[in-house]
């Protein structure tokens, strides 16, 4: 009878990047806070089935947001398709269990409800606008809802996170992927007119989590808010070629929303005297990132780790061969 095999030893956390990506992350071990997120979106669903006027309470349907007003949040959550529910599922799973080890579970939360509400906010802004400018009702009557404006604000934190690690087999950096997101739904929604309704919320979703990240949200380790880096200016979703074009046009909305004038205004925001504040340099910015992966690669490591275990046990337990 020959001895078991011993189990496979665990991957080095030394390993590079690309190889400890998405295609490293199981099915198992999904966070409770995403499977409770999952539920809602499902429960909400099943809610327009079995009663499809509730559609009229919990989308957003700039018409009667006021006085119902709460559909701005409830909005978010409504899926009106199963393959709408399957896709914002699956993200929210995957995407979720790389987003929440990193930022722990009240700043993931606080990230999808601020996106969530802004997003549904412009969309209620825009909707309104273009109602007024075409006089058609269409736009003050469509019932828009859905997750995928979190989903968008998902890929831009990747970006922010780890934005050079690679897609395995596609060989795309996980920086560009907000940007393949917002161009494919641009282009489907030229021969789809169903995707004319998810286009404003994927891109409101994408630029308003951007400004969180950029700007709002708080870095525990620095005590100081946003992502000043040059990394992550506006003008890097889009290639270099565009990038003179776009920051002109970025600095416009810098002012709007922000109160800034200038380049010299953020240097004085970021800096007390002679030193910078600390996460105001590209260093800075460096370090967060290597947290992050770094963090993503432990809990990758003990998923394998504790997969080959299991696999050692099976070997162990199995009968003998003569």
């Amino acid at each position: 009878m020959s001895s078991p095999l011993p189990p496979p030893p665990p991957l080095p956390l030394s390993q590079s990047q690309g190889t400890r990506t998405l295609s490293s992350v199981s099915v198992s071990g999904f966070t409770r806070l995403c499977k409770g997120l999952s539920l809602i979106l499902v429960a909400a669903h099943l809610l327009l089935n079995f009663f499809p006027p509730a559609i009229n309470y919990l989308a957003l349907i700039p018409a009667r947001t006021i006085p119902f007003a709460w559909n701005l949040i409830t909005a978010g959550y409504v899926e009106q398709t199963v393959h709408g529910v399957v896709i914002s599922i699956v993200c929210l799973l995957f995407i979720g269990k790389l987003l929440e080890p990193v930022w722990g579970p009240r700043e993931f939360l606080k990230f999808i409800f601020i996106v969530n509400t802004l997003t549904s906010a412009c969309i209620f802004i825009t909707a309104i606008s273009l109602y007024y400018v075409t006089r058609q009702e269409i736009y003050l009557y469509t019932p828009l809802s859905g997750f995928h404006g979190v989903i968008s604000g998902f890929l831009v934190s990747i970006k922010q996170i780890i934005p050079d690690q690679e897609i395995p087999f596609l060989k795309i950096k996980l920086k560009w992927l907000p940007s393949i997101a917002l161009l494919c739904c641009i282009a489907m929604s030229f021969w789809i007119i169903e995707a004319t309704t998810y286009l404003p919320t994927v891109i409101f979703g994408t630029y308003m989590s951007w400004i969180y990240l950029r700007y709002w949200q708080r870095k525990p380790e620095t005590k100081h808010k946003g992502d000043p880096s040059e990394d992550f200016a506006f003008s890097t979703f889009f290639p270099e070629v565009l990038r003179p074009v776009i920051d002109p046009i970025a600095s416009i909305f810098h002012r709007m929303l922000c109160g800034r004038s200038g380049a010299s205004n953020d240097a004085e925001d970021y800096n007390l005297g002679s030193e910078p504040l600390p996460g105001s340099d590209p260093i800075e910015a460096s370090r967060r990132r290597e947290r992050g992966a770094r963090a993503l690669e432990e809990r990758l490591a003990n998923e394998r780790l504790a997969t080959s275990r299991s696999a050692g046990e099976l070997q162990t337990n199995a009968p003998g061969i003569v």
